[in-house]
C-alpha cells in the first residue's frame, strides 16, 4: 500500500509513454478500454477514447485519459482483471530494474530453510495475485527466493476471509486442514482460516494493523518465525 500503489499512481503516464508502442502495452490499454465502456454508468466514470489519427497531441489526449481512468479505478479501490494486468506489468518492469524491491524480514529466510529441511511444505497465500507474488519474492532484498516455496494461490480461490478458501487450498496440495499452519496479520483471515479447522498464528510485524485485547489474548502471536516450533513431518 505504501509503495506498490504509489509507485503505479506516479508513473503510470511515464510508462505508457515509454511503451505505447508495444503490443503488450496496447492489450492493456485495450482491456482498459473496454472496462471503462463496462463502467461507463458509474458516477464518475472515466472514458478513454481510441486513437483517430497518429498527432502527438491525439496521442497525449488518449494517454491522458489512460492515467485518468487508472487513478479513478485505484480510487475506488477496484480490483478489474483491466486495472490488476497494467499494475502487474508496470511492477515487473519496476523490480527487473531494481526500483522496486520486496522487503523480507531477517527472521524469515532461515526458518523457512528449516522447516524445508524438516520435510514440511511451505505455500504463499495472498489477495495479490500470483504473478505479484512471484515479483515480490523473485525480486526481495534477499534475492530470488522463490525456490523456498512449493507453491502460490490467490484469490481465483477464493477470499481470505471465507473459510471454504482454506479446504479448496488443503484440498489441493492434499493434506488435511488440520496439519496445516496459516500465519496472517488480518483476525478476520486467522478467524476463516480456524473454521476450516486450521492452526492459525496471528503475525504481529511493523506497520501491521493493531489488534484488539481481545484478539491478543485470543490468537497466538508471534513477532518472528524463530517463535514457531512446529513438529518435523519427516
Amino acid at each position: 500500500q505504501e509503495t506498490l500503489f504509489p509507485y503505479i499512481k506516479d508513473n503510470v503516464k511515464e510508462y505508457l509513454r515509454a511503451h505505447w508502442e508495444e503490443e503488450e502495452c496496447q492489450r492493456d490499454v485495450g482491456l482498459l478500454r473496454k472496462q471503462a465502456q463496462e463502467d461507463s454508468s458509474l458516477d464518475g466514470a472515466v472514458p478513454i477514447p481510441l486513437e483517430s489519427g497518429s498527432g502527438e497531441e491525439e496521442l497525449e489526449r488518449v494517454i491522458q485519459a489512460v492515467v485518468d481512468n487508472v487513478h479513478w479505478q485505484m480510487s475506488l479501490d477496484r480490483k478489474t482483471t483491466a486495472l490488476k494486468q497494467l499494475q502487474g506489468h508496470m511492477w515487473r518492469a519496476a523490480y527487473a530494474t531494481g526500483l522496486v524491491k520486496g522487503e523480507i524480514f531477517e527472521d524469515v529466510v532461515p526458518a523457512i530453510r528449516k522447516w524445508r529441511e524438516a520435510g514440511m511444505k511451505v505455500y504463499i497465500y495472498s489477495s495479490g495475485s500470483i504473478e505479484a507474488q512471484k515479483l515480490l519474492f523473485g525480486y526481495s532484498t534477499e534475492g530470488d527466493i522463490l525456490e523456498l516455496f512449493d507453491g502460490h494461490f490467490d484469490t481465483k480461490i477464493g477470499p481470505k476471509v471465507e473459510s471454504e478458501s482454506y479446504r479448496r487450498i488443503a484440498a489441493s496440495i492434499g493434506c488435511a486442514t488440520n496439519n496445516i499452519l496459516f500465519l496472517t496479520d488480518v483476525p478476520r483471515e486467522a478467524n476463516a482460516a480456524e473454521e476450516a479447522d486450521t492452526h492459525v498464528a496471528v503475525v504481529i510485524r511493523p506497520g501491521n494493523a493493531g489488534l484488539t485485547d481481545d484478539e491478543k489474548s485470543y490468537y497466538s502471536l508471534i513477532s518472528s518465525f524463530t517463535e514457531l516450533f512446529l513438529p518435523s513431518s519427516t
